[in-house]
């Protein structure tokens, strides 16, 4: 071997050194990534039901995320006893409109008066295996505001979901979303978007 091509090489202890560096970098930028950008979160219980099913995993954004109705979000649950522990249902109405839910419908208006135009199409994901939801929490035709930075949630699975219809979940503070589910992961037989 020639003298000057050996002198060209690095040695060993660069490349491993270079290796290391490599590394460590793209350890941060996941880190990063999966800090602030995105998550992964676990589904619980059947109350999403049939969007989503227990133990399925879902990938979540709040990158340039602004909270909009129909959207399907995970947030921090923190009243109950059950702090920090995370929830996943679909935005009904934001804040500065008016939700009012029956047996068998729910309207949003941006005021508190409600007409048939204002009830929601919910034909695509909402699920109410009676045909009509249960009225657990006495909230059946009263009109909820729904106030400044708040969000008023429910459950896909209309008759077996604590959500803004129950006091222990009630309105949810904007400031305790996590992000909006973009993906489901796993099974990856039902690996797609969310709607």
């Amino acid at each position: 071997m020639d003298q000057n091509q050996s002198a060209n090489r690095p040695p060993l202890i660069h490349t491993i050194y270079d290796f290391v560096e490599l590394f460590v970098i793209a350890l941060c930028i996941v880190f990063i990534t999966f800090s602030f950008a995105v998550r992964f979160c676990r589904v619980s219980g059947p109350s999403m039901e049939n969007t989503l099913y227990d133990g399925e995993m879902l990938l979540v954004s709040d990158l340039f995320y602004t909270p909009t109705a129909g959207d399907v979000i995970v947030f921090h649950q923190t009243s109950d006893g059950r702090y920090n522990e995370l929830i996943v249902k679909r935005i009904i109405a934001t804040e500065g409109q008016f939700v009012k839910v029956e047996r068998d419908a729910v309207y949003v208006s941006d005021d508190a008066t409600f007409d048939e135009s204002e009830r929601l199409d919910e034909s695509l994901y909402a699920y109410m295996d009676l045909g009509y939801m249960l009225d657990f929490y006495g909230t059946q035709g009263d009109v909820v505001s729904v106030p400044e930075g708040h969000l008023f949630v429910m459950g896909d699975n209309r008759n077996h979901s604590a959500d803004s219809r129950d006091p222990a979940i009630g309105l949810v503070d904007q400031k305790r979303v996590v992000g909006k589910v973009i993906l489901r992961v796993a099974p990856f037989s039902r690996l797609g978007a969310i709607h």
